[in-house]
């Protein structure tokens, strides 16, 4: 029995979707535990593009059970036209599972999502996911469970909750509502169509563990952008770290083997929040440019800098890091120097730690070191020991600063662009 998380160590966006893709085909489960449609996995098979955002990459595999979890929140609509992407492409969906206490994405969610980002500013995707887990924590969501029958309570509740969001919209914004019956009337439709998937994912996980398959259970987003342990406010409304792994998916963390974290070889993010590292400059759009960084969700610009071993060590020290995959080191190859971010300084303190004010941490600059590059085209290698010199310096530079051995590094964004250095389950 073997189960891994597999989690973003920086601010998303480092390429999980490669991996877990390429791990899939050695698991029997892939369960995706948080988030909702928020996040986008791009998979490319035998250069042919895949673009998930609800459900697991190891959907492309017709052998692998994929999940999705109770911690997810979902977006009926989007689950069912990526759905309808993939059979429309010849992929078989039959092995996908959601769980029946994972909660609904509605659409005044994602309507409450775009009015408040307008104030608030976050940099959210405005796909209703922040909404969804506010009522979700005061206890005023609504599960797949409970629109899989026309139960005569449910229908009260929700046409109780929905006067009570047509009063916000209305009173506040000066938005139109919704009509209940006509909503309802579209969820109940939605859901005959999502049915035959509906389980009580607990019980499928729990067995396959016992029964000693691989179980990889998916994160998204990343560990920056957990409610908890991320740049507050500027984060996501879930925990995408290790920790959020069993709550998502209903397991006990005795369960768990292996974390592995994945880490881009330089650092990106999407949106609004402090980022020290980030290049504002010719060399910040020349890695945008040769990592293709722009939001497989929003499709916005991706903010790029050097790789911050500040935010690497907390991610390490946050979910408990056995393992790093390290992705896009390929980008890098054109470069004459490459920098690490080893501290950061704020006015005249050092800091080596990372900060947990955000005030702080938004006057921190990067205290840097140098290496050289190898300026060398590396895509075709599929090995460590035949990595130029400095590519393999700069991996084990990570590897000391960190103390977590590289088990994977992808030289290109294809399944066979992987160097595969131990094992995993």
């Amino acid at each position: 029995m073997s189960a891994l998380i597999l989690l973003g160590a920086q601010w998303g966006d480092e390429g999980k979707g490669k991996i877990t893709d390429f791990l899939s085909e050695r698991a029997d489960l892939v369960v995706r535990y948080q988030g909702g449609s928020n996040a986008g996995h791009t998979v490319l098979v035998e250069q042919e593009k895949f673009m998930l955002h609800l459900i697991p990459s190891g959907i492309l595999y017709p052998d692998t059970i994929c999940v999705i979890g109770n911690g997810v929140v979902v977006d009926l609509e989007n689950l069912i036209n990526e759905l309808n992407g993939l059979q429309e492409r010849g992929i078989n969906a039959d092995n996908l599972r959601i769980s029946s206490r994972a909660h609904v994405v509605l659409p005044y969610h994602k309507v409450l999502d775009k009015l408040e980002e307008r104030v608030g500013n976050i940099g959210t995707t405005m796909r209703g996911i922040g909404p969804a887990y506010t009522d979700k924590i005061s206890r005023q969501g609504f599960r797949i469970a409970d629109f899989l029958e026309k139960d005569p309570q449910v229908i009260n509740k929700f046409k109780l909750q929905l006067n009570l969001k047509n009063k916000l919209l209305q009173n506040v914004y000066g938005e139109k509502g919704f009509d209940a019956e006509e909503l309802l009337e579209q969820i109940y439709a939605q859901m005959q169509k999502l049915k035959k998937y509906v389980a009580d994912t607990s019980i499928i996980i729990n067995k396959a563990l016992l029964e000693g398959k691989n179980v990889l259970l998916e994160g998204a987003q990343g560990t920056l952008l957990d409610i908890d342990h991320g740049t507050y406010p500027f984060v996501t409304s879930s925990n995408p770290t290790a920790g959020g792994a069993c709550i998502g998916s209903g397991i006990g963390p005795a369960f768990i083997d292996n974390v592995l974290g994945i880490v881009k070889a330089y650092t990106t993010r999407v949106g609004e929040g402090p980022f020290p590292t980030e290049l504002d400059d010719v060399t910040g759009e020349k890695l945008r440019e040769k990592g293709c960084e722009f939001g497989t969700t929003t499709g916005r610009a991706r903010r790029c800098g050097w790789l911050d071993m500040v935010i690497l060590k907390y991610a390490v020290r946050i979910n408990g890091l056995t393992g790093l995959a390290i992705t896009k080191l390929d980008v890098l190859d054109d470069f004459d120097t490459i920098k690490i971010c080893m501290a950061y300084r704020h006015h005249d303190t050092i800091i080596e730690d990372f900060p947990e004010n955000i005030a702080v941490l938004e006057k921190c600059e990067p205290v840097y070191e140098e290496m050289p590059g190898w300026k060398q085209d590396i895509s075709g290698i599929r090995s460590f020991d035949e990595l130029p010199e400095n590519a393999k310096n700069y991996i084990k530079r990570i590897e000391a600063l960190t103390g977590v051995k590289q088990k994977l590094i992808a030289v290109g964004p294809t399944r066979n662009q992987t160097i595969v250095s131990g094992e995993l389950f």
